[in-house]
């Protein structure tokens, strides 16, 4: 017998919405998931900078429109789905909870567990700050430490050692509201690189120990592995856009032009091509400039700028030389040509491009590193134990927005 759910995804990027539907088929015999997207849709980002919610109003027509197209592609209306967060707010630290084992025999039991991950997760933060994420690395118990499940050991003293990601209370409200207001609940708000982490990390480099990198539109999330869990996380104010704007300003062109230019010169097709045609003023003629001029003088620049700062906050963190996985870098800006030459040069460790695998069904436009982020949202929902059902059920439009709370109204009204 297998059980089929449906789990949602929506991903709010600071220039892309994507709303992703997967039909989960779990085996009752034994537990394994098979996932399948049945509906995927991209819109146009409003009403959002650097990460975070800046126009609610705004927002929540992109989201709809993303929502409403990849529920009609799968023929079920959402209930609820798991959705990113990015931004500057981001910040992690890590910590140790201490408990005695309740057994009167020493076996550690689930309530330990629970209690012990309680007591490291109680940090002083600031009233304008929450935690969403309390992440173990590891457990101790009686002074030996690496054990990964310590459930049936015995001893007296537990300890664990967890990485906590926390985030702005204001700027989770407002994704929140955002969210609801679509129409749509919210199953877990993830932090977008941990997403994009369960959508392109296998375990091997996990455990080995690896950086991934998700550059964002707007910003550029961290997150650090080493023994298979997670030792740094963060997130950088630069994204794949500052290239776009250096373009902009250099050629002094219009943003769209700027980004044309910068898909055309990232494209594989292109990859021999000596010169670029650039609008003259006024866009009414062109000229040449040299791809090594555009490469070299403008994205480049800003490429090793953003790995330089990762690199710093590696070594602050002191895990640079332990991470001999190297970097995997994902997000729309992982295609920006040049990427990985810069990675290389300012981390010093071996970078590959991250792509999301662990789906099936509808993923011919997917499996680009622009939807890693999505998809692990999606894996993540369905790591999360029992799966939650995501849909109300089979489509009924309309839905979303206030012609939606219209229609519900009046149906409340009717007799």
């Amino acid at each position: 017998m297998s059980k089929n759910k449906i789990v949602a995804a929506v991903d709010i990027g600071s220039f892309k919405i994507v709303a992703l539907i997967a039909q989960v088929l779990t085996d009752e015999a034994t537990f394994e998931h098979s996932v399948n997207i049945i509906g995927a849709a991209t819109g146009d980002s409003r009403g959002v900078k650097k990460g975070q919610i800046v126009d609610i109003e705004d927002a929540v027509e992109a989201i709809i429109i993303a929502v409403e197209a990849a529920e009609r592609m799968a023929g079920y209306n959402l209930n609820s789905a798991f959705v990113s967060v990015g931004g500057g707010h981001i910040s992690s630290i890590n910590s140790t909870g201490v408990v005695a084992i309740s057994d009167p025999n020493g076996e550690v039991s689930g309530a330990d567990i629970e209690r012990v991950i309680e007591a490291a997760s109680a940090v002083s933060l600031p009233a304008s700050r929450e935690i969403i994420h309390v992440l173990p690395k590891g457990f101790i118990v009686d002074g030996e430490s690496g054990v990964k499940d310590p459930v049936g050991m015995s001893g007296i003293r537990l300890e664990v050692e967890t990485h906590l990601i926390s985030a702005s209370s204001a700027a989770l409200k407002n994704l929140a509201k955002t969210v609801n207001e679509v129409g749509v609940d919210t199953d877990q708000i993830v932090f977008s690189a941990m997403a994009s982490g369960a959508a392109v990390l296998s375990p091997t480099e996990k455990e080995l120990g690896c950086v991934l990198i998700d550059i964002g539109g707007g910003t550029s999330s961290v997150i650090a592995f080493i023994d298979g869990a997670p030792v740094f996380s963060g997130t950088l104010p630069v994204g794949a856009r500052n290239v776009t704007n250096d373009l902009a300003i250099g050629l002094r062109v219009p943003l769209e032009a700027a980004e044309k230019i910068k898909l055309e010169l990232s494209s594989p097709e292109n990859k021999d091509v000596d010169s670029i045609d650039i609008p003259e003023a006024g866009g009414k003629e062109t000229k040449k400039i040299s791809r090594r001029t555009l490469v070299e003088g403008i994205i480049r620049p800003r490429l090793n700028e953003i790995f330089s700062m990762i690199r710093v906050d590696l070594e602050k963190a002191g895990i640079v030389n332990r991470i001999p996985s190297g970097a995997v870098i994902t997000g729309g800006g992982a295609l920006t040509v040049g990427v990985l030459d810069s990675a290389k040069k300012m981390l010093s460790l071996p970078p590959r491009i991250g792509q999301p695998s662990g789906v099936g069904g509808l993923i011919d436009d997917i499996m680009s590193p622009s939807y890693s982020t999505a998809v692990g949202l999606i894996l993540h929902g369905v790591g999360q134990g029992e799966v939650k059902d995501s849909s109300t059920g089979k489509i009924k439009m309309p839905s979303r927005g206030m012609l939606g709370k219209v229609m519900e109204s009046l149906k409340d009204l009717l007799p």
